[in-house]
């Protein structure tokens, strides 16, 4: 009877351990602990990072936290990569950082201080830094946006790299989305051929958070939309012959689930184009929260079909199988 109980047992233990080592390799969702929304997503040196907003009060907002991961499961903080200290001109509000890496430094775009006006101090800064989890530094010692062009609000800035290797900021709030062309080391924009620098592309019910990749030679321009606080935050998209447009609205991919969670918005994207792979990473809002601060940070899977176009996103509570990037 002992060696029965002990091989119950035994077999038990085994089981358990089979199902951890099983449960491990999914990342789960939210894919790291804490409240963390507009995630900015990309792949350094065959490791994934992420790069969210510390989703708190406006006035704790005042640093921004990285995390990397080998393989889209197991996820490493990095704490304090950029704060208010090292930004002289920034003191609340942190918000969605966009990075890219160029000549072996790395860019860090943010927004800053939420500005209601051109007469206050704040919009779209740059921070460098030699590594992708930084420390970074202020590149500028002011904003690089600190008015309101267009109607847009100078936030939720992200940086889009086209195929003749021109960088563009692509940004805006307030139901504006506007384009510029950025200079060779990030400290201004050149004009375009008629003189103006900022040129809106704002399609249909276009809110906030937009982003912009290239598949099949075709620009696809997403966007959230709806009220970041409330249940309905979603996310759309567009697809043209140029990041200038025109961009017509096809539709939401990416929305909440009564049974899942509220809110799924603000979005980017992973792109593994050696495996064809697309991983969208969004925040969401857990159906046991009521706070508009208590977002978490979350990916899924996300798919084409026949025509190119994107099929609406199912939000799990699994999230992805684990993937390496090579």
């Amino acid at each position: 009877m002992k060696h029965l109980i002990s091989s119950l047992l035994l077999l038990s233990g085994l089981t358990s351990f089979a199902q951890d080592t099983k449960t491990i390799k999914q990342s789960g969702n939210p894919i790291f602990q804490g409240w963390y929304a507009d995630p900015d997503a990309a792949i350094f040196n065959n490791k994934y990072w992420v790069y969210p907003t510390y989703s708190a009060k406006y006035k704790e907002q005042v640093f921004l936290d990285a995390f990397s991961s080998d393989d889209l499961v197991k996820w490493k903080k990095h704490p304090h990569i950029l704060d208010t200290a090292a930004v002289k001109w920034a003191n609340k509000a942190i918000w969605a950082p966009a990075i890219v890496q160029k000549d072996k430094k790395y860019y860090l775009f943010f927004g800053a201080n939420d500005i209601q006006s051109d007469n206050e101090v704040g919009g779209i800064g740059v921070a460098v830094a030699d590594k992708p989890e930084g420390p970074y530094k202020d590149h500028l010692g002011k904003p690089l946006v600190d008015k309101f062009h267009n109607g847009a609000q100078p936030i939720d800035q992200f940086v889009f790299k086209d195929k003749d290797g021109q960088y563009y900021l692509i940004y805006g709030g307030w139901k504006h989305c506007n384009i510029a062309k950025l200079n060779k080391d990030f400290s201004g924009f050149l004009p375009f051929e008629d003189g103006t620098i900022f040129k809106e592309i704002t399609p249909d019910n276009y809110v906030e958070g937009p982003y912009m990749f290239i598949r099949n030679g075709k620009y696809y321009f997403m966007w959230s939309e709806g009220g970041w606080t409330g249940p309905d935050y979603s996310v759309a998209y567009a697809v043209g012959d140029s990041p200038f447009g025109p961009f017509k609205r096809i539709g939401k991919i990416l929305k909440q689930d009564a049974a899942i969670a509220t809110g799924a918005g603000h979005h980017s994207v992973i792109i593994n184009e050696k495996k064809g792979q697309y991983y969208i990473v969004y925040h969401r809002r857990p159906l046991t929260e009521t706070d508009g601060n208590h977002r978490v940070t979350c990916i899924d899977e996300m798919k084409f079909d026949a025509d190119g176009n994107i099929l609406p996103v199912k939000i799990t509570n699994e999230g992805v199988k684990a993937q390496k990037v090579k």
